[in-house]
């Protein structure tokens, strides 16, 4: 029987086979421990960055896309025969699509809003201020953000739909295969035909909300003015910026709106359905008409 021999001096022992032992690992210095807690504080670290990134990823794209739509659309060579024909079929659709649909909100918010004002200001003693508040009540605020909302709801929901299923469906690989950008075929045309289509909406809705609220004060005695006096009002009670922030927030709202559907339904992931794609389509849109008017009455 042989002994197993043993380091009784304290040095290195011997391996068998004259193998050397590792060295002793030193205790870690500041900055090693700083990568050590970085290390297990790392996931926490990712996941707050992933949700900061997916939270301005869109409003980044939006501002980039943005840009590149009013640049684009700036060349002339933009502006090709498939991309004018997109424009005009979208616009139809937009202009056509939410014509009813304006109209009945109109009357209902003009019975609501301006037969109410008559009837109330008139009762106070302060009938002469009926045109300033039309103005700044019905036709600078609640116009554009119902007309944002319709114009959403009725045509923003289908681009979104059209270009998401494009999307999904390899379509708009195709396109790039043909060397057909997506953003100069779809995106720009649509986008420009929702401007002009909000712009339009809009000041169909204030004409026929600010008429329908005439015919039923002025049934019931509340206004005894002619209709030709009762807009005469109004538009004296409108400031010279009016003439410039009305028209432009239904300019910006059809912009944004158009915008954002194009965009949600152009970064669709193959993980998504249609059960995902249309309430965040939806609230973006909501939302980008809340940011356009909450903006102007900021500034303004």
């Amino acid at each position: 029987m042989t002994d197993t021999p043993t380091n009784t001096a304290g040095g290195d022992a011997a391996l068998p086979g004259g193998m050397t032992p590792p060295p002793p690992q030193a205790a870690p210095d500041s900055a090693g421990r700083m990568v050590l807690l970085l290390r297990r504080f790392a996931p926490w670290l990712a996941a707050i960055g992933r949700l900061t990134r997916h939270q301005v990823r869109f409003t980044l794209l939006l501002i980039g896309a943005g840009w590149g739509t009013l640049r684009e659309s700036m060349r002339p060579n933009s502006w090709r025969r498939p991309v004018v024909y997109e424009f005009r079929a979208t616009l139809r659709q937009v202009v056509s699509g939410g014509f009813l649909s304006i109209v009945i909100t109109a009357t209902l918010t003009g019975l609501m809003v301006v037969s109410q004002a008559a009837y109330w200001l008139g009762y106070a003693g302060m009938a002469q201020m009926t045109g300033s508040i039309l103005v700044s009540v019905l036709v600078r605020e609640i116009s554009p953000i119902l007309v944002g909302i319709i114009l959403m709801g009725r045509s923003g929901m289908l681009s979104l739909t059209e270009i998401g299923m494009m999307v999904l469906g390899g379509e708009v690989r195709g396109l790039q295969a043909r060397g057909i950008d997506p953003f100069l075929a779809l995106v720009m045309p649509r986008t420009f035909a929702f401007t002009l289509g909000g712009f339009t909406l809009g000041m169909i809705f204030a004409v026929v909300s600010l008429l329908m609220g005439f015919v039923v004060a002025h049934a019931n005695g509340a206004i005894t003015s002619s209709v030709w006096t009762f807009f005469f009002n109004v538009l004296a009670a409108m400031t010279t910026w009016d003439y410039l922030i009305i028209p432009l927030k239904f300019v910006l709202v059809g912009f944004f709106v158009g915008l954002g559907a194009c965009i949600s339904g152009l970064t669709v992931s193959t993980s998504d359905t249609m059960a995902t794609i249309m309430p965040r389509g939806f609230a973006r849109g909501i939302m980008l008409v809340l940011v356009v008017n909450i903006l102007f009455m900021l500034d303004f």
